[in-house]
């Protein structure tokens, strides 16, 4: 089953899963996160590394959540790397 979570740019069936797994039910629930927590507790919840990528959709989502209005540039989950964010 879909969810709103969809909406999001980059959000696919298994970063949907990754979202509800951590406890997050409407886009209005990632309001105020912290993307790098939620990567961390989703590493602690699965036991093992999991690739950064999930950590820059986190960040686009979180973003997404947070704004109405949206920058087509801050839509791509790959403009929300470490190295671009110059992190």
């Amino acid at each position: 089953m879909k969810t709103e979570f969809r909406k999001i740019p980059g959000v696919g069936a298994a970063t949907e899963q990754s979202l509800i797994s951590l406890g997050y039910t409407t886009i209005d629930s990632l309001k105020g996160e912290s993307p790098e927590e939620m990567y961390e507790r989703e590493m602690h919840m699965k036991g093992c590394h999991i690739d950064r990528c999930q950590l820059y959709v986190f960040r686009l989502a979180v973003y997404y959540a947070e704004n109405k209005d949206h920058e087509p540039e801050k839509l791509k989950w790959w403009n929300w790397k470490d190295e671009i964010l110059g992190i």
